[in-house]
């Protein structure tokens, strides 16, 4: 039975229980509320999160929590967790620092393999697994083709041509890629678009509200916290006091990722084709004992030579579509400018915005590149699961995400 029908059938059979004893009056006023409720529940999105034990998928579940626009109907996760309540699946691992909300708790776990069951359920799924990236093509492909919007938190598919790879408040113009996407799988509904790399997040706002000085050449040091490899220190003792100069596949998405973000969408061609200037890249990721918070120190030569005053400005007075449209997780001011010598600092600062903004401090002139800076974003919000979830919100302000 369609839940609508069971919660009108509740709501007159407990009227004409509390008419017979006497109660109307009372109960008029809460039926009114009540059935302001169920309509409230009619018009938001039901969510799912396939890969929903990980670390990114318990911060889609605290992310979900009383949204006004999404409820969170549905989790899946692999075979092993299947058929168990998250509250079980997850175990001892949850590695959030809120406690699991207690709606989410004796949900069923479903088989995210079984790729009907789950797209039945739901308006559309965020993706957060831990699986081979063929593997993740495949699966994310499946749901698409199941008439079920995905959101991907994952990389498999973020240089696949048609595929939309978004910062919300700096390219959501790509979106328009995926009527070619679904020309491409053969649907009406169903599409995949992601989000970048969580490594990026730091210092490629700044290089979009620097745009018309026209930045060429980029060298950037990453020092990225544990939680981007979904860790925290109880399961990484060893990174305690530590430092490990590599990161598997880091480097690329640093230097590659940025590119496709600044690219444009071709419609002849039906993809978005990469920023083919004058603008380089190249970087090194290390992974540092942080539990949240990606930090990255950047030099940066420019076509133009803009002063200092005007960089700053161009940060502080970025504005974009996502505020303008008052997305509910868009930051109201994305980027933060910090004057003190000693930031932006993870402990200080990684929080801002709701962990949704990105600081950037230490701007000055360099004596071999033209300057240089540091930024630092929340890697598991702004970088991972918290933009995932902007996306979408982008993506339904946009018209692209409907209800079934």
């Amino acid at each position: 039975m369609p839940y609508q029908c069971y919660h009108k059938i509740c709501i007159n059979s407990i009227y004409y229980i509390a008419r017979s004893a006497g109660l109307q009056a009372v109960f008029d006023v809460n039926l009114l509320l009540l059935k302001g409720k169920v309509l409230e529940m009619e018009k938001q999105y039901k969510v799912g999160i396939v890969g929903a034990t990980g670390m990114v998928g318990q911060r889609f579940v605290t992310l979900l929590e009383n949204h006004p626009w999404f409820k969170l109907t549905t989790l899946a996760a692999s075979g092993r967790s299947a058929g168990k309540t998250y509250e079980d699946a997850v175990g001892s691992r949850w590695a959030m620092t809120t406690p699991m909300p207690e709606s989410v708790k004796k949900m069923v776990v479903l088989d995210a393999a079984k790729v009907e069951e789950v797209a039945s359920q739901v308006d559309f799924i965020f993706c957060a697994v831990n699986m081979p990236k063929a593997e993740i093509k495949a699966l994310e492909e499946a749901y698409a083709k199941a008439e079920c919007p995905v959101v991907s938190n994952n990389s498999a598919n973020r240089f696949t041509p048609d595929v939309p790879m978004v910062v919300p408040e700096i390219n959501p113009e790509h979106y328009e890629v995926i009527e070619h996407q679904k020309k491409r799988l053969g649907t009406t509904h169903g599409f995949i678009a992601v989000k970048p790399n969580c490594s990026i997040q730091a210092y490629t706002p700044a290089l979009a509200a620097w745009k018309e000085f026209e930045p060429h050449e980029v060298i950037v040091s990453t020092y990225q916290a544990i939680s981007g490899a979904g860790k925290t220190f109880k399961d990484w003792p060893e990174m305690v006091g530590n430092i490990i100069p590599f990161i598997s596949g880091e480097e690329a998405k640093s230097e590659k990722e940025p590119l496709k973000v600044f690219g444009h969408v071709d419609e002849a061609k039906g993809e978005i084709v990469p920023f083919d200037g004058p603008l380089r890249i190249t970087s090194q990721c290390i992974r540092v004992p942080v539990l949240n918070g990606h930090t990255a120190t950047v030099f940066i030569n420019f076509g133009k030579n803009p002063t200092k005053d005007e960089l700053i400005d161009r940060l502080v007075n970025y504005t974009s579509k996502a505020a303008e449209l008052g997305l509910p997780h868009a930051p109201k001011h994305f980027i933060q400018y910090l004057t003190e010598d000693d930031r932006p600092q993870v402990l200080k600062d990684v929080d801002y915005e709701g962990g949704m903004g990105v600081s950037i401090g230490r701007l000055r002139e360099d004596s071999i590149f033209d300057w240089k800076f540091v930024g630092l974003a929340h890697n598991t919000l702004r970088g991972a699961a918290g933009g995932a979830l902007e996306s979408a919100e982008m993506l339904k302000a946009l018209g692209y995400i409907t209800k079934k």
